[in-house]
């Protein structure tokens, strides 16, 4: 793993993204075949690895309130659990074109996944064993990019009373997930390597005469 210390959400951050599988998208590269989800990733890849420009800039307003309230969330987590957690940028994987931006690293086993979702799902949440099912590429992306034993999935809404507004379920490695989501990244690169040839060696044929 090489790991980027440009600050989430800069300019270099973006930059160091630039081309690659991230995290948040593992789901989509998991997609079987040739999905559309996967080949619209695909091209949004390709198109950035010709142009230089990242394609997901916008922010919304929900992505924006999970921001402002991450570090309160991550002071509750030190807190609870004693684990102090260690910021850092975009973390790349050593051979291939992909990565991951974690809520923080713990010591040299562990790492943190943050979502500040809405009451009703920080409610739904509450009743379940371990993450999500639509977070766990994500997660067991997490694991594999950075070669750790275990990933704590931690989701906080403040409107919970106190002994509810914070969840946390520790994630532990699927080896056999995790080699099916390499196989699956690696295929995928090439796809993406194979869209960069079609857009830049494409030309259109000359058009018959009319008449």
């Amino acid at each position: 793993m090489r790991i980027s210390d440009a600050p989430q959400g800069s300019p270099e951050w973006f930059q160091a993204r630039l081309g690659k599988a991230t995290g948040s998208r593992f789901a989509d590269v998991l997609a079987g075949g040739r999905g559309l989800t996967r080949r619209a990733y695909a091209t949004q890849l390709a198109l950035e690895l010709i142009t230089g420009q990242p394609a997901e800039t916008y922010t919304s307003a929900a992505m924006q309130l999970g921001t402002e309230r991450e570090p309160t969330a991550r002071a509750l987590y030190e807190a609870l659990t004693g684990n102090f957690v260690t910021e850092v940028g975009f973390c790349l994987h050593d051979s291939l074109p992909c990565g991951i931006s974690p809520d923080g690293l713990i010591d040299d086993d562990g790492g943190l996944e943050i979502k500040c979702p809405h009451k009703r799902t920080h409610a739904d949440y509450l009743a379940l064993p371990a993450e999500p099912a639509c977070y766990t590429a994500q997660i067991q992306g997490c694991l594999w990019v950075t070669q750790r034993r275990w990933w704590d999935f931690v989701s906080f809404n403040p409107a919970f009373p106190v002994n509810a507004r914070l969840i946390v379920r520790r994630i532990w490695r699927d080896e056999a997930y995790i080699g099916q989501l390499e196989q699956s990244v690696a295929a995928f690169a090439g796809e993406v390597q194979a869209m960069v040839e079609l857009i830049r060696n494409y030309r259109n044929p000359e058009l018959a005469p009319q008449g």
